[in-house]
């Protein structure tokens, strides 16, 4: 079978077909920049041809920064010991959910970190207060490594630790942990964390159980262009297994205050990824902006790249902030621009379903 041209690619791309490996090494490689970007949005226009991107309101709500993974791409971790380093008393908690409802936020993203010593129980414990309390908040915690971490300082499987979880009131898992799926760069930038392997498993686990999770890629730091290209790959077959993926969010490392001193990717570099991955990840319906790392006019450039979603308000960002990044975008703020860029805004769920105008606050 001969080689399609690149015209060729850009085109049957753009009209579905799916490309192996080479043919998206040569579309990363050689693609114009505009055309790329044609290409993607012919995509997200086919899967959703209504002048319409979501968002969800919610706020990331970090339980603890003590860690022991100390990865070199992060600036917001703090050893154990360090007189920096916390963990959320249920009063802190209750106060910064009670914030997202007054603004209407309806969803909570909950992650902390590796600490060595807090057990199964304070986990459970804190999902159980979460529900028992505001039993309308959809709590979106816990990434693969965080699982891994406390399924082994319990000594249990990550499938019994899932299911405590979800009995408790877990709802659904986001995809942070995920950086680059190969096991070459994870030890280079995240050695402590979780393989490419058990990152996958833990989100298989998750789907076989019911629930839904996001999948996400951290690029700009030790990865060649390849290994970006087979974390795509990854992630779109573990998707043609189980299609628990909801959505698809690319962002680039921030190397301030860091221990990877490099230089900061390009918002052309993050465009072109960003379409890239509308292209290959075919079976993932939807693919976010990243306005936190990139702000909110590349991000608007990011809706004619592919993009069809904008991600959440983040109320509250420590993780991003601590390297120095400080974009903030209200609800107000986020229609606005989306409105600006042509669009409709709709409010969502982590579902992608619609909240319905009544529904929603002011």
């Amino acid at each position: 079978m001969n080689q399609p041209s690149l015209a060729e690619l850009l085109e049957t791309s753009a009209q579905g077909r799916r490309i192996h490996k080479e043919e998206a090494l040569l579309l990363a490689r050689e693609a114009e920049f505009f055309d790329l970007g044609i290409a993607a949005q012919a995509i997200r226009m086919r899967r959703h041809p209504e002048e319409l991107v979501s968002y969800v309101a919610d706020r990331n709500i970090n339980y603890s920064n003590v860690c022991v993974c100390a990865c070199k791409f992060c600036a917001f971790f703090r050893a154990p010991g360090h007189a920096g380093g916390y963990v959320l008393s249920r009063d802190e908690l209750a106060r910064k959910i009670e914030e997202t409802q007054a603004v209407g936020g309806t969803q909570i993203l909950l992650q902390g970190s590796h600490h060595p010593s807090l057990p199964l129980a304070f986990y459970l414990d804190m999902l159980a207060f979460i529900k028992a309390r505001y039993p309308e908040i959809h709590i979106h915690a816990f990434s693969p490594p965080e699982i891994m971490h406390i399924a082994k300082l319990s000594s249990l499987a990550p499938r019994e630790v899932l299911k405590e979880f979800i009995q408790a009131g877990l709802d659904s898992i986001p995809g942070g942990g995920a950086e680059i799926l190969v096991d070459r760069v994870r030890k280079l930038v995240s050695p402590n964390k979780c393989s490419a392997g058990q990152w996958l498993e833990i989100m298989r686990l998750a789907h076989e159980l019911g629930l839904k999770t996001t999948a996400t890629m951290m690029f700009g730091h030790c990865e060649t262009l390849e290994e970006r290209i087979e974390h795509l790959l990854v992630l779109r077959r573990l998707q043609d297994e189980t299609g628990g993926f909801t959505a698809f969010i690319p962002w680039t490392f921030q190397p301030d205050h860091t221990r990877l001193p490099l230089p900061k990717t390009t918002s052309i570099t993050y465009l072109r990824t960003l379409a890239l991955a509308r292209i290959v990840l075919d079976n993932i319906p939807n693919v976010q902006v990243s306005w936190v790392t990139m702000g909110s006019k590349i991000a608007q450039l990011g809706l004619f790249f592919g993009a069809n979603d904008f991600g959440s308000t983040m109320i509250e960002e420590n993780v991003v902030a601590a390297s120095g990044v400080h974009f903030r975008m209200s609800r107000s703020d986020i229609e606005t621009t989306l409105q600006e860029a042509g669009f409709r805004p709709a409010q969502r769920r982590m579902d992608y379903s619609l909240l319905e105008p009544a529904k929603r606050a002011d």
